[in-house]
């Protein structure tokens, strides 16, 4: 959604294939939702862009994952690295804070790839159903510090893999 690099989106099929075994389709970018920005907060609303995903949500109940750059914010949040509808059909994930530069640190390529992927599949847990884990290295683990997102890994732990195998048996069969 809006300006994302190519390597970036690239790098997040890439990931939901390798860990869902999945079909993974990339969309031309979607525009940026009018009336996002909030000039007070310096931010955007994750909401508005939530809300432009579901309305271009495929018919037949297949997931999207949104991707933008920009920094996101809910009212009861500060910010946030992405934001899914529990049992829905949009994800969507930040890259903003995901970038060292964001922090004044000198761009890394390998940083932002690890911690997309682990967004990445922690939104689309949420698409399939998953809540947040208590295992600290899962995937699926809150993450409301970047610390937390480097501590974790770009993988479902066993119970969660569980889960989300359950969830995409059931999406299979319903030919989705």
């Amino acid at each position: 959604m809006g300006d994302v690099e190519q390597e970036v989106v690239d790098e997040a099929a890439r990931c939901l294939r390798e860990t869902l075994n999945a079909a993974v389709d990339v969309w031309p970018a979607l525009g940026e939702p009018a009336g996002a920005f909030d000039s007070e907060r310096g931010q955007y609303s994750a909401t508005e862009y939530l809300r432009l995903l579901a309305g271009n949500a495929p018919p037949n109940g297949s997931k999207i994952v949104g991707l933008t750059g920009r920094d996101l914010f809910i009212p009861m949040l500060t910010f946030l690295f992405g934001q899914a509808q529990l049992r829905g059909p949009v994800a969507l994930v930040s890259v903003a804070r995901l970038r060292p530069e964001f922090y004044g640190l000198p761009p890394d390529s390998e940083v932002l790839a690890s911690r997309l992927r682990k967004e990445v599949l922690h939104e689309t847990g949420h698409a399939f159903g998953l809540i947040h884990c208590s295992d600290p290295g899962c995937a699926m683990s809150l993450s409301t510090a970047l610390q937390h997102v480097d501590a974790k890994e770009a993988a479902y732990c066993a119970s969660c893999r569980r889960m989300i195998g359950r969830a995409l048996e059931g999406f299979r069969k319903e030919g989705r």
